[in-house]
């Protein structure tokens, strides 16, 4: 039975082609399945709900006529495969007789809501507030976060055993709230006992105010002290905070002392966020620090290629590669790229090629920075020669000034000037390792704003370096 209904979905599918483009029919169609038939009901499986909510709003009619034309008057269902946690299906219904639409599931969460009322009916039900579609079955690895991912996935197995806190940082767009969510979710399945809490430094500050305002600062506190895993994003934004900053400063301890799992992530390693209580600082040092480098473009390619097979579209290898050339910001704007591109191909009726690809590019390729043109090396030839020093005593291991003062100045200017990672100025100053970088940049900046010689010495570099 099921044999025959498949035919009629295939003779269904053979219609729509004929009505529409075969890149779009490659794109959307090609990718829906028939399940099964029964008192009529229609089971398709999808890809993503990216195919089915495009199936809707765009193909409607079509769907509708082809539908009635081989099956009659039937309820359309939709079993969406790979858009939830961990891979289950998801079913959702549609009437198929004036419209095909699905109620969309959204899930809803507390925006300024006071953290206590997120558990008031029962403590050990606490809605975790992690994203779903952030867990590691999604995040794609690669060299610029190997080493972030690995020790997530350590402390997902032993929280509060290996590193704690630990602290991740790297360019916005660069995986971080992506990997700290996949933790989160991952302790969960591991430790499903644990109370597992994420939240923005932004949304724990305006909590901190609502918790001031009503006079409940003993519960603010007292709540967040139950918690087992407390995954804070953003923590640059503390920065200057100094009431919010002392009523996390004793949460931390509270947790840390009690063996609780801290997560922690920045823009920026923390000796590099101003603003901050050096106690707090300490704190944040604690554990680890696990950088995540821009992605490289193997791991821009990868991450395309899961895009388009998580929601079920079939773009070329050669647009990929290229896209993965040249849109090399972060993360979203790959995701971003594609999404557009999807998006021009249905409203204009377009095949995704390289015409439609140059079209949308420009909103994703950054635009040219005249500081990117530096290099390292660059900055370190022009501060060689403003204080009339070699290349070799620069980045040789002496520590005497003022080889060690010029050696710290080339290595703020390339911090300054050039995206390279902490580790790569490192690397291409001497093999200095990633404290002794941090300590320099900070140093300099601490002079630059007290001492005149420093911040004449650094004025006049900047000036030679944009001539």
């Amino acid at each position: 039975m099921n044999i025959d209904y498949k035919s009629k979905w295939e003779n269904c599918r053979h219609f729509i082609s004929d009505n529409i483009s075969p890149e779009q029919y490659k794109t959307i169609f090609a990718f829906v399945e028939f399940e099964s038939f029964n008192d009529g009901k229609l089971y398709l499986n999808v890809p993503s709900s990216f195919v089915k909510d495009v199936i809707e709003e765009k193909y409607l009619r079509l769907m509708r006529t082809a539908l009635r034309r081989f099956f009659g008057e039937v309820s359309l269902y939709y079993r969406i495969l790979k858009d939830k946690e961990g891979g289950t299906t998801a079913t959702e219904e549609g009437t198929h007789k004036t419209d095909i639409t699905t109620p969309r599931q959204q899930t809803t969460r507390p925006a300024n809501v006071s953290p206590t009322q997120l558990s008031a009916s029962n403590p050990s039900e606490l809605d975790s507030q992690l994203n779903t579609i952030y867990n590691f079955d999604t995040f794609i690895e690669g060299e610029s976060n190997r080493l972030a991912r690995s020790v997530g996935e350590a402390i997902a197995k032993n929280p509060a055993k290996t590193f704690n806190p630990l602290f991740v940082f790297g360019p916005s767009g660069c995986g971080k709230s992506h990997l700290v969510n996949a933790i989160g979710w991952r302790i969960k399945e591991l430790h499903p006992q644990l109370r597992v809490l994420y939240v923005s430094a932004h949304l724990f500050t305006v909590q901190w105010g609502n918790a001031v305002r009503k006079n409940l600062r003993n519960d603010f506190i007292a709540f967040y002290q139950t918690i087992d895993v407390l995954i804070i994003d953003d923590v640059q934004e503390f920065s200057g905070k100094q009431d919010t900053q002392n009523t996390f400063f004793h949460i931390f301890n509270h947790l840390h002392l009690n063996k609780k799992q801290i997560i922690l992530t920045a823009d920026r390693p923390p000796i590099d966020i101003l603003g901050l209580e050096d106690r707090l600082l300490t704190r944040f040092k604690w554990g680890l620090q696990a950088e995540i480098e821009k992605p490289t473009k193997a791991l821009r390619l990868s991450i395309l290629n899961a895009k388009i097979n998580q929601e079920g579209l079939n773009i070329p290898q050669t647009i990929l590669n290229y896209i993965a050339e040249n849109v090399d910001d972060s993360v979203r704007d790959l995701e971003g790229m594609i999404n557009s591109l999807m998006a021009h191909s249905i409203v204009y009726n377009c095949d995704i090629d390289m015409k439609l690809v140059n079209k949308v590019m420009p909103k994703f390729k950054a635009k040219e920075n005249t500081n990117k043109e530096f290099t390292v090396e660059t900055i370190r030839d022009k501060v060689c020669e403003h204080f009339n020093i070699t290349a070799e005593t620069l980045t040789s291991r002496t520590r005497k000034q003022p080889i060690s003062y010029i050696r710290q100045i080339t290595i703020y200017l390339a911090n300054k000037f050039t995206d390279e990672s902490i580790v790569q100025i490192g690397l291409k100053l001497g093999g200095r390792n990633h404290a002794t970088v941090i300590h320099a940049i900070k140093n300099i900046r601490n002079l630059e704003s007290v001492d005149q010689k420093t911040k004449d010495d650094i004025e006049c570099l900047e000036n030679l370096l944009r001539s």
